[in-house]
């Protein structure tokens, strides 16, 4: 601690040293000759432009440029279009001070974005690593908005959860947590909570989240308050609250619609409810009115699926998404954007078919109903690769059940078995299935038979620090509850306990010993 801080001096006098010639004796900057600049002028960092509805927030830094070197730098980092260009600054004799070596990696990051093998090919580079160390010897001196940036940039080049560099970064935030302005600590949070929770860096992300929630009143923007439900109110139920005690609820009604479009769609990743929730969705469904169908496309099903998830859907939201006139724009969708948009289209007819028996229609053709192709080729993950293998051998023979099931309501199950009522397994195949698209079998379930669905839970479907599921996942468990199955949860927090292969099938016959008896229970 002593030594950082004497580092912290030291690099602080050194700078104030340099910087002494320009200085008048009054106590004003003079700028030399030719680059007279307003000290109001500000160096802009390339990934200012980085995507996120949190990052228009995060102001540019107020920086003046007393040398014509540091002008000409920042340009070149500014202009750089290729990794290689910002590398060779190390060599070619400018002085890379204060924020230049985070800019650079700042931009080389934005370049980077999306080519992961050159990702992997700059991080053997010695130069990349001679600029992290720069970095890292100045890294007392650069700008606030710079550093969350940095930061950021560092999670994004992929740099190994051990790296010193990182670490250093990392420290200093936490040691400027208190001076960051709210803005700065709302776009770490919406653009690096992922990558701290992979990292391992989770003590960091606990100190930003308790640092916004007690700042929550330093939020004078409404278009912030929707901005950190939308994009960062899932990490925590509590900022969560406080972001509803803040434009959210006095002031509904002048809220646009775009805007409470936004809340809905926060609301419902984390399944939240206002304490005041039926003032709150009457609203919601007077300001939508006639006015839902002018709505994009695609917005105007997250709308919807959004108050499926909240139980809060009325038939005739229902109804203008699933009419043949605006549902077949979407069917046999190639791009990702379509997809995932048809993907809740199925979610909204599983909602109208399984929870609202009232409902009379449209619904979507039956030729319809199959998950999106993206859903069935997920990367395995070790969890789901583990249950597999477990249940394969609990089975014994693969007759007994299926793995990976798609269902006609827009959920795949990670495995199916059927259960009679002496608790032993039944053939799949020779019964009716009316889940499936087109439905299979024959034969109907004999009396007092279960059949029972095995639903992984990964971390990522949780609400941060908290065993609660996200809306979309408590959306399908509904979905499933509703269609007569017997759910097997399996969430990683349990599994990951589970060491030999005896516990881990032991774990899953009691696991479906409860189910049933949960049932008979009834």
């Amino acid at each position: 601690m002593a030594a950082r801080l004497v580092r912290r001096c030291t690099c602080l006098l050194r700078e104030a040293a340099r910087l002494a010639p320009a200085v008048s004796p009054v106590g004003q900057l003079r700028l030399p000759q030719g680059t007279q600049k307003p000290l109001t002028s500000s160096a802009t960092s390339p990934s200012s432009r980085l995507p996120g509805l949190l990052s228009e927030f995060v102001e540019k830094e107020q920086v003046f440029t007393p040398y014509t070197g540091r002008q000409e730098v920042e340009q070149l980092i500014e202009k750089a279009t290729q990794p290689e260009e910002l590398l060779e600054l190390l060599g070619s004799g400018h002085c890379l001070q204060q924020n230049h070596a985070a800019l650079a990696l700042i931009q080389l990051s934005r370049l980077l974005s999306e080519k992961p093998k050159d990702k992997a090919a700059l991080i053997q580079d010695a130069r990349f690593w001679q600029l992290l160390h720069l970095v890292n010897s100045q890294i007392t001196v650069v700008w606030h908005g710079t550093l969350v940036k940095l930061l950021r940039s560092l999670y994004t080049l992929g740099l190994p959860a051990t790296s010193k560099d990182l670490r250093s970064v990392e420290q200093e935030v936490r040691w400027r947590m208190r001076r960051l302005k709210y803005k700065h600590l709302a776009f770490l949070a919406e653009s690096s909570a992922t990558y701290m929770q992979e990292q391992g860096s989770r003590e960091l992300l606990a100190e930003l989240l308790v640092h916004l929630e007690r700042r929550w009143a330093e939020i004078e923007d409404r278009r912030m308050v929707v901005a950190m439900m939308m994009k960062t109110g899932h990490l925590s139920e509590s900022l969560m609250n406080r972001l509803e005690d803040k434009h959210v609820l006095d002031r509904a009604q002048s809220i646009t619609l775009p805007h409470l479009c936004n809340m809905l769609l926060a609301f419902a990743r984390v399944n939240f409810r206002p304490e005041r929730e039926d003032p709150f969705f009457s609203l919601v469904h007077e300001k939508l009115g006639s006015e839902l169908v002018g709505l994009e496309p695609a917005l105007q099903v997250d709308v919807v699926w959004a108050l499926c998830v909240l139980q809060q859907v009325r038939e005739a939201e229902l109804q203008a998404v699933l009419c043949p006139e605006f549902h077949t724009q979407f069917l046999g969708g190639k791009s990702p954007k379509d997809q995932s948009t048809f993907q809740k289209l199925l979610h909204i007819n599983a909602t109208a078919q399984l929870e609202h028996p009232e409902y009379t229609g449209p619904l979507l053709p039956t030729s319809a109903l199959v998950p999106s192709p993206s859903a069935l080729e997920q990367k395995m993950t070790p969890l789901q690769k583990e249950l597999q293998e477990t249940l394969k051998g609990l089975l014994g023979s693969a007759d007994k059940g299926s793995f990976m099931v798609p269902t006609q309501y827009g959920w795949v199950l990670d495995a199916e078995v059927l259960l009679d009522t002496e608790s032993q397994l039944l053939p799949l195949r020779d019964f009716v299935a009316p889940h499936l698209t087109p439905p299979s079998g024959s034969q109907p379930l004999p009396p007092g038979a279960k059949r029972l669905a095995f639903l992984r839970w990964e971390f990522p479907n949780f609400n941060s620090r908290s065993k609660d599921l996200l809306g979309r996942f408590m959306l399908a468990r509904r979905h499933l509850l509703a269609a007569g199955f017997l759910l097997v949860d399996v969430p990683y927090y349990e599994w990951m306990e589970l060491k030999s292969e005896w516990q881990k099938s032991a774990y899953l016959k009691d696991k479906m010993r409860k189910a049933v008896a949960e049932e008979l229970a009834k």
